[in-house]
């Protein structure tokens, strides 16, 4: 069984500074409903048989528009509330979202909730049986990036800074990457293992601390990287405009 975890708990605070009203960026759309982030995040995961969603901020808006307009995968959503949006990280609504994972599953996918790629490099994530990390082809940036890199270990080290500054590698590394903040976990026990273990502090932070803690403890033939074709980290209008432009083209898939 395999599950899928989408967290769209956040205040969007960069997207809304050029909103008319504060609205949850995973669902805003120009023309049809079907054009949202989560519409699509859900309509491209084939192969799933069971969707989290887990929201906080503006949360009734999140539960009309499941009700509403996710009504191809309405009997498959489990809605969850992440009461901690506002003062935890983004790691407690992976936390929250993990708490609901049926236990049949034995396979989790994490997605976040303001992302768009294609159908296709999605599906290699799914029907790949094994740990995935996955990355795209954009410049890394540390106003907006998630970076990892392989040290000469071989092992898996994520680069995220809250402040939007500076990134900082602090050892020699063999390669590094930028994220597209999807990610595969074929160890249910284990990802359980890591949230177990983790410090207060570290529940109070990102979803990094989970994810690190789970690729951190794989060797290099534990995991494959996916690279995605298409993808954008959409945090602003000026990004929601172009994945418009991409929606609109039939070439994209």
């Amino acid at each position: 069984m395999r599950t899928l975890i989408v967290t769209v708990a956040g205040t969007a605070t960069r997207f809304n500074r050029d909103t008319e009203k504060e609205v949850l960026k995973c669902l805003y759309y120009k023309e049809r409903p079907e054009y949202t982030l989560l519409y699509q995040i859900l309509a491209k995961s084939d192969g799933i048989d069971e969707y989290i969603v887990v929201g906080g901020y503006l949360y009734d808006q999140l539960e009309v528009f499941v009700e509403h307009n996710l009504l191809p995968f309405k009997s498959k959503i489990k809605l969850v509330y992440n009461p901690r949006y506002r003062d935890y990280g983004s790691g407690y609504s992976l936390v929250k979202g993990l708490e609901a994972v049926s236990e049949k599953t034995d396979e989790i996918i994490f997605a976040e909730g303001d992302l768009f790629f294609d159908r296709k490099s999605f599906a290699t994530v799914v029907n790949t049986p094994q740990n995935i990390l996955t990355i795209n082809r954009e410049f890394i940036m540390s106003n907006k990036a998630v970076a990892l890199y392989t040290d000469e270990y071989d092992s898996i080290h994520y680069l995220y800074d809250s402040r939007h500054k500076l990134l900082f590698i602090p050892e020699a590394f063999k390669a590094v990457y930028n994220s597209a903040q999807i990610w595969k976990f074929i160890s249910p026990e284990l990802l359980k293992d890591v949230v177990n273990n983790l410090t207060n502090k570290q529940m109070c932070g990102t979803n990094l601390e989970i994810i690190q803690g789970y690729f951190g403890n794989l060797s290099c033939g534990q995991y494959e990287i996916i690279p995605m074709k298409i993808w954008c980290n959409c945090n602003t209008i000026t990004d929601y405009e172009n994945i418009y432009k991409m929606l609109k083209d039939e070439n994209i898939k």
